[in-house]
């Protein structure tokens, strides 16, 4: 079951791999992500030191009244992952215009899971293409329905 995705991120980049990882959450965070009110758009992810962190992800408090006024939504996030995958998206990533994106947080089992993407960024006519390819799909689909 899918808590969050990046929407947007099929649009604006080419996914080319995929990876399943961890997150390390705080108690409230984690109770946040399973109301549904977390936010993907705009985060990313980095590789610092051989750990893996994600950027830009948005968890609003649980209970925003109840919540000590020194907690960050956008926290830095640490990224649960072996070493080996670590450094097999290191290598994979010194290829100019490729970035670590956060495509969906989901539930597995008792924990929460990330979907990190190596992809490229689109060009502008790219994205023309698939706005074409998408009201073409979107036409077809409402002549069948007739």
């Amino acid at each position: 079951m899918s808590l969050a995705s990046n929407k947007k991120a099929h649009f604006d980049y080419e996914i080319l791999e995929t990876l399943e990882c961890g997150i390390e959450l705080l108690g409230m965070e984690v109770k946040s992500v399973r109301k549904g009110s977390t936010t993907l758009d705009g985060a990313r992810a980095l590789i610092r030191g051989g750990e893996l962190y994600v950027v830009g992800l948005h968890i609003p408090p649980y209970q925003p009244k109840n919540t000590d006024e020194s907690y960050d939504p956008a926290r830095t996030r640490r990224l649960l992952a072996r070493t080996s995958q670590i450094t097999k998206m290191e290598s994979s990533l010194h290829t100019k215009g490729l970035t670590l994106i956060p495509v969906s947080l989901y539930n597995k089992g008792t924990k929460i899971k990330v979907e990190l993407a190596i992809a490229r960024g689109k060009k502008k006519a790219d994205k023309r293409e698939s706005i074409k390819k998408r009201e073409t799909d979107r036409e077809i689909r409402r002549t069948l329905k007739r």
